[in-house]
């Protein structure tokens, strides 16, 4: 019961600690930096430091290959963090984290991953390297539930890849085009002039550890690291990874020129009027107050740490707990179709691929 208590102390103590930053904005989107007064005391690397560094790697689990699963061997004694989302670009096909994992140091560790690439199944390299893209909000956020429905289900880290390829799909109908293998990474690409003015406008602030991203002025999601260093690495693609779909045109709006916003709901050109910087404060403090109030779950990670798992009328989340420090948490706002309370769907108990 003590560590259980522990485990939701160090997401609130976290949640409780950030300090809001002044809002930055581009078209639509605006981000809100969180800034931590100390850093946590867990050490790690991210996943470009450790594979720069050639310290790990990351293959299939053999040469014929699994889809819902991955090998990662970590040949130094600094663990390393794998965030949720984050894409291996490589080998039979392109994948994604299914969860954060807190790989140890000297092992090997049988990770869960979702196919972004369904045109392929094929080697083009031997071992995975990092693709620069975390997967789109959107995306994310539905697949985070799913894996909850997994854990809960058949208590493993599965998520349901039908909706993963159907969440890219919608997004190659946004931005009206389609690449040879459905890659997710195609998408990132075409939105490179887009997502290159971003970087420029969503600047790293100082003690940065995390963000609050809107969208339209509606709050979509939060991202917290424990560590202001690892966040430095995580902050573009974790951008970028919000700024993919929120640049895109809206679900009801018919398609614009990449990196135009969407058309206002009932065919107004005129964009929404911005939210100001009171409302955006207000709307985070309202978010760190549901997420506060979820449903909690513990699961076992599948590396260090204990994963755990948040659900509420219109959110999901997850976080990652080691050493009582939450070294990353990430939580969604989902609409009234995708909340967990509004239907509750049988989990898939084999896997589309094998």
């Amino acid at each position: 019961m003590n560590e259980r208590k522990n485990m939701e102390n160090a997401v609130q103590s976290r949640l409780q600690s950030v300090q809001f930053g002044k809002a930055q904005r581009y078209q639509n989107l605006a981000i809100l930096p969180l800034i931590a007064p100390a850093d946590g005391a867990c050490q790690y690397r991210t996943l470009g430091e450790a594979l720069a560094a050639w310290d790990l790697a990351i293959t299939e689990v053999s040469e014929a290959g699994s889809v819902p699963n991955l090998m990662v061997i970590n040949r130094a004694t600094q663990p390393v963090l794998l965030l949720d989302g984050e894409e291996l670009a490589g080998a039979r096909q392109n994948r994604v984290l299914n969860t954060s994992i807190l790989i140890k140091g000297c092992s090997e560790t049988r990770i869960p991953v979702s196919c972004t690439e369904q045109g392929r199944w094929a080697y083009t390299t031997r071992a995975f390297a990092e693709s620069g893209n975390i997967m789109a909000f959107k995306a994310r956020a539905r697949k985070t539930r799913s894996v909850h429905e997994s854990l809960e289900s058949l208590g493993s880290y599965q998520s349901n890849q039908g909706d993963v390829w159907n969440s890219i799909d919608k997004l190659y109908s946004k931005a009206g085009f389609r690449s040879a293998t459905a890659a997710m990474s195609d998408l990132f690409k075409a939105q490179t002039e887009a997502l290159l003015k971003c970087d420029e406008v969503f600047q790293l602030v100082p003690g940065q550890v995390g963000l609050l991203a809107f969208v339209d002025g509606q709050l979509v999601g939060a991202e917290m690291i424990s560590r202001s260093a690892a966040y430095a690495r995580l902050h573009a693609k974790l951008v970028r990874s919000y700024a993919l779909e929120a640049l895109m045109p809206s679900d009801s709006a018919p398609a614009g020129k990449p990196g135009e916003p969407a058309p206002a709901p009932g065919g107004s050109s005129a964009p929404p009027k911005p939210a100001g910087e009171a409302d955006l404060t207000a709307s985070a403090r309202q978010f760190f107050a549901e997420v506060a109030a979820a449903k909690e779950q513990q699961f076992p990670s599948v590396g260090l740490g204990t994963d755990c798992r948040y659900e509420a009328r219109n959110l999901v989340g997850t976080a990652l707990v080691h050493e009582q420090e939450a070294i990353h948490a990430a939580f969604f706002r989902l609409d009234d179709s995708e909340s967990p309370s509004h239907r509750r769907r049988p989990f898939p108990r084999r896997h589309p691929l094998g």
